[in-house]
């Protein structure tokens, strides 16, 4: 995805605490009917691990993933929630 906004913003390599999956207790779930597209949650995840592929689905890395749900209170149309971790 190339925009004139992704020259804008400073992001983070991705997972650049490492990779943090293991230790998260819930994760993003993205609901692709509820989406609108904006992209908040791309550019407000301090981890850059939400992509967006063909400008419809978004891809959530869960290695690096710390879950931190920052991506469910930016979405506007609460197309992403936050699901506790199974065992």
């Amino acid at each position: 995805m190339s925009s004139w906004l992704e020259h804008l913003i400073a992001k983070s390599s991705e997972g650049s605490a490492g990779k943090t999956g293991l230790w998260r207790t819930f994760k993003p779930v993205h609901n692709v009917e509820k989406c609108n597209r904006c992209l908040l949650c791309l550019y407000y995840c301090p981890e850059n691990v939400i992509k967006v592929y063909h400008h419809r689905f978004i891809i959530i890395n869960y290695e690096y993933c710390k879950g931190c749900g920052i991506c469910a209170e930016i979405c506007p149309q609460d197309a992403i929630e936050m699901v506790e971790e199974e065992e």
